[in-house]
């Protein structure tokens, strides 16, 4: 099945073919919705910030503080679990004094004592409000007997944020094609890792997608440049139905 511009969104595609008002940007945040209310700009592989109208959230954010330099500071961390792709406590110190953190146990279990002391640990099935957003801790583990030692079952977060509107993100942070998101539904977009062997590939990635149909999905956790065609986003957005626009663009 060829590529279709209805579905396949890059970083240069028009706001016309972006649903729900959001939109792509050729220049500056990956996308943003047409007032400008809600912006998503990706500092890693896994790693990106969201500017909301109730505030900064930052998810998994590691590497370099010129990373964000040009970002506002964050008001909200989001902190899937302990690997250094995804939790840095240098990072965390740095960007910010006054803003909480969600974390799963075993990052927290790793924090200092100062981080310990404005962080909420939430395990699966927990939840959270900060203003005006709605944090749920979804699971995120590995099927596949061996990788299960990567992310084994119950120790690490996905993340189901309901924004003012609602507006409802799904950030799913180290994980295969689980059937706790497989039954996500009502998702305007979805941040779903793609990546062997520690989250899926592109196979499972849209097979998931397929099935809980969000109304956008940006492939996250990946390197866009190199790699083989089982984790190459634009076949991944072969694999999508019409259902559900594909956003690729921004990762590192």
């Amino acid at each position: 099945m060829p590529l279709s511009r209805r579905r396949l969104l890059t970083t240069a595609a028009a706001a016309s073919l972006v649903p729900a008002g959001v939109k792509a940007q050729a220049n500056g945040p990956m996308m943003q919705d047409e007032a400008g209310r809600l912006q998503i700009h990706p500092t890693g592989h896994a790693s990106f910030v969201m500017q909301t109208q109730a505030g900064v959230l930052y998810l998994d954010p590691v590497g370099d503080l010129a990373l964000y330099a040009d970002l506002p500071p964050p008001d909200l961390i989001l902190v899937t679990h302990e690997h250094p792709d995804n939790f840095s406590v240098d990072t965390l110190t740095s960007l910010s004094e006054k803003s909480g953190i969600i974390s799963n146990l075993g990052a927290f279990a790793k924090m200092t004592g100062s981080l310990q002391d404005r962080t909420v640990t939430l395990s699966n099935g927990g939840g959270h409000s900060f203003g005006g957003v709605t944090i749920e801790a979804l699971p995120a583990y590995n099927l596949t007997p061996d990788r299960r030692q990567y992310h084994p079952r119950g120790r690490d977060n996905g993340y189901l944020l309901t924004l003012p509107g609602p507006f409802r993100v799904y950030i799913s942070g180290d994980t295969e094609d689980i059937r706790e998101m497989r039954g996500l539904r009502a998702i305007d977009i979805a941040f779903v890792s793609m990546n062997l062997p520690y989250t899926m590939d592109i196979f499972s990635a849209a097979s998931a997608v397929n099935q809980f149909k969000p109304r956008m999905v940006a492939p996250y956790h990946l390197r866009e440049k190199g790699g083989d065609a089982t984790q190459d986003p634009r076949e991944f957005a072969k694999l999508v139905g019409d259902h559900t626009q594909v956003q690729i663009g921004g990762w590192r």
